[in-house]
C-alpha cells in the first residue's frame, strides 16, 4: 500500500468513526446516561474500536505468526491497514476529546493519543516497525473490558447508591475481573515485552526512532500502572458506595 493509498485509509478511517459517533447521537440514549450524553457516545465509538482492532491484531499475527520474530520490517497488508485504520481512531479521539473536555479533564488523554500518534504515523508511512505497531494494539483487548466498564457505570451498574439499592450487578463484578485480568496481561505484560525488545533491538534502530519508542513506552507504562492502581482503588479495595467517586 503506497503513501497515498494510506492517506485514504486513515482519511476514511477519521471520517468512519465520526460517522459512528453521530450515528450514536441520534440513537436512543438510556436513562441513566442521558446527563452524560457525549461520554456515552465517546464510548461506544472507542468500544467499536477496541473490539474492532483488538480482534483484527489477533487476526494479523494468527496468519503471520513470523512478525514476531521480525517487528521491524515484515509487513503485510492487513497489517499495514489494521495500524492505518486505528491512526484514524485516534486523529478522530483526539480532536472529540479536545473539543468537548477541558485541558485538565483530558489531558492524559490527550498525552497519550499525541504518544501513540507519533509511534503509528511513522509506521504507516514508512512501512517499518508495523509489526511493532501490532503488538500494541493487542492492548486493545484490555480496552474492550475497560470501555465496557465504563457503559456499565453509565448506566448506573457499578454501584450502589444507598443502602436499600441492590449491590453490584453481577456483570459488572465479572467485568472487573476480566478487566484486571486483560489489563495484567494484555496491557502490562505485553508493554513490558514491548520494552525488552525495544532494549534487546537498539543496535538495529536510529537513534531517533529508539527516542521515539523509549519515549512513548514509558509514558504508556507509566499510565498502565496509574490505571491498575486506580482500578484495585476503584472495584477491589473499596466500599462499593465509593466507585463513582472513584470512577
Amino acid at each position: 500500500m503506497d503513501l497515498k493509498s494510506t492517506l485514504l485509509v486513515v482519511g476514511g478511517s477519521v471520517c468512519s468513526f465520526k460517522l459512528l459517533n453521530t450515528v450514536v447521537r441520534f440513537l436512543p440514549t438510556p436513562e441513566p446516561a442521558h446527563n452524560k450524553m457525549w461520554k456515552w457516545r465517546n464510548t461506544v465509538t472507542s468500544l467499536a474500536h477496541s473490539s474492532l482492532t483488538g480482534a483484527w491484531a489477533v487476526s494479523c499475527l494468527y496468519c503471520q505468526p513470523k512478525m514476531l520474530e521480525d517487528l521491524i520490517s515484515s509487513y503485510s497488508l492487513l497489517s499495514h491497514c489494521l495500524v492505518a485504520v486505528s491512526t484514524g481512531y485516534f486523529i478522530n479521539d483526539f480532536l472529540d476529546v479536545s473539543l468537548n473536555q477541558s485541558l485538565k479533564q483530558s489531558r492524559e488523554v490527550l498525552l497519550h493519543h499525541s504518544t501513540v500518534l507519533s509511534c503509528f504515523t511513522l509506521a504507516v508511512t514508512s512501512r517499518l516497525y508495523l509489526g511493532f505497531a501490532v503488538v500494541s494494539l493487542l492492548i486493545e483487548i484490555n480496552s474492550v473490558f475497560l470501555h465496557i466498564r465504563q457503559v456499565l457505570l453509565l448506566l448506573g451498574q457499578g454501584n450502589r447508591t444507598g443502602p436499600a439499592e441492590p449491590c453490584t450487578s453481577v456483570t459488572y463484578s465479572l467485568t472487573s475481573w476480566l478487566n484486571l485480568g486483560t489489563l495484567l496481561v494484555f496491557r502490562i505484560c505485553t508493554t513490558g515485552w514491548m520494552t525488552r525488545w525495544l532494549a534487546s533491538h537498539r543496535e538495529h534502530i536510529p537513534r531517533f526512532v529508539f527516542m521515539i519508542g523509549t519515549t512513548g513506552l514509558s509514558l504508556i507504562s507509566t499510565m498502565n500502572m496509574v490505571l491498575l492502581y486506580r482500578l484495585l482503588r476503584a472495584d477491589f479495595l473499596t466500599n462499593p458506595h465509593n466507585t463513582s467517586k472513584n470512577h
